[in-house]
């Protein structure tokens, strides 16, 4: 077994001779020294050295390891210029380099005196920015995120929502149908409806997604964009514990000088119902902007879950996130968002 440390020894010594360049040194260093290498294999037989043998064994592997090391580093350091950097390569009888060049020729296409381009740091989408602060606002409220398939069914999406069939919300021009049953909904309400269908009140969520509307793309518009419904049921909710809410959540998203204000308004799924507006800074100005709709939720959606309108009463709004953002940044188009500009992008 000692032989073998003479052997592996005489080997190395051999090939390390053979070296001319930082490929072969690097060969060496893998066939010797690697984590697969000649003396990572030689400390592994060990285990079957006889007894008597182990100490002498293990002396000779550790100083042989320590030896090529010595021996590596010494190879490395006479192949590189006291700057650190790769000495100059000896020209054949060529007149050329290894590799084909002429000493002083450059790689095609690289000037290795230009400075190199730092990475660029990336950052997260400014409609997942504007999520993770909903999230956190509503968090500090009692609010938990739920979200649900974006493939609804009539009667999630509408039915259990108190929309009529005669309804124009149903309209398949409206509507993305995947059969005649099933479509890309339409709203996030769907959510509320599978929550309260599973969970008992007191019942106190935010639904966030995506919805789908088959709208013409302009400044304000566009057929798939985001949406948080908030719901809170409970015994003896109202209207003020809604407009409390919109307050602090106006706060905490605009800043402390926002105001907020309901118009009365129309939504099958709440009575009463009204449009939500927020007054913020805008061009130097504190303007009202129109950003959802909310309301006490109707009985019949309760009765449509299986809850008790005589004990429950509850509130829901609805926002949409893009429009959100758009306020809160100042942003005029709803397309810049998705059209992944990045010059647009790395502003937020």
């Amino acid at each position: 077994m000692l032989e073998r440390i003479e052997q592996l020894d005489r080997e190395s010594q051999a090939d390390l001779a053979q070296v001319q360049d930082a490929a072969g040194l690097e060969a060496f260093r893998i066939k010797y020294l690697g984590s697969k290498g000649a003396v990572k294999t030689l400390m592994g037989l060990l285990k079957d050295v006889p007894g008597v043998q182990k100490p002498a064994f293990g002396q000779g592997a550790n100083a042989l390891r320590q030896k090529l090391e010595a021996a590596f580093e010494d190879k490395k350091a006479n192949m590189t210029g006291s700057d650190g950097k790769p000495s100059v390569s000896t020209p054949n009888a060529q007149g050329k380099i290894p590799g084909g060049r002429l000493p002083g020729e450059q790689l095609p296409g690289v000037d290795i005196t230009e400075p190199g381009l730092p990475p660029r740091l990336g950052r997260e989408h400014i409609i997942t920015q504007t999520i993770d602060e909903l999230v956190e606002v509503f968090g500090r409220m009692g609010f938990d995120v739920a979200t649900g398939p974006e493939v609804e069914d009539e009667r999630h999406n509408f039915v259990a929502l108190n929309i009529p069939p005669e309804h124009p919300a149903r309209d398949p021009l409206d509507n993305f149908y995947l059969d005649s049953n099933h479509l890309l909904r339409s709203q996030t309400s769907t959510i509320q409806v599978r929550v309260m269908e599973k969970t008992q009140p007191p019942v106190r969520v935010v639904a966030m997604g995506r919805v789908y509307r088959p709208d013409a793309h302009d400044a304000t518009h566009y057929s798939m964009f985001h949406q948080v419904e908030g719901l809170y049921v409970d015994r003896k909710v109202s209207m003020v514990d809604l407009k409390t809410t919109l307050i602090q959540f106006a706060h905490a998203m605009f800043g402390p000088e926002a105001d907020v204000r309901l118009r009365p308004s129309f939504f099958p799924f709440t009575e009463p119902s009204a449009e939500l507006e927020v007054k913020i800074e805008l061009q130097g100005q504190m303007r009202w902007m129109e950003i959802g709709g909310c309301g006490m939720v109707d009985p019949n959606v309760f009765k449509a879950v299986g809850y008790d309108p005589e004990e429950w009463t509850g509130f829901a709004f609805g926002l949409g996130i893009e429009r959100l953002a758009m306020r809160k940044y100042g942003i005029g188009d709803i397309r810049w968002l998705f059209e992944n500009d990045v010059r647009f992008l790395r502003q937020f």
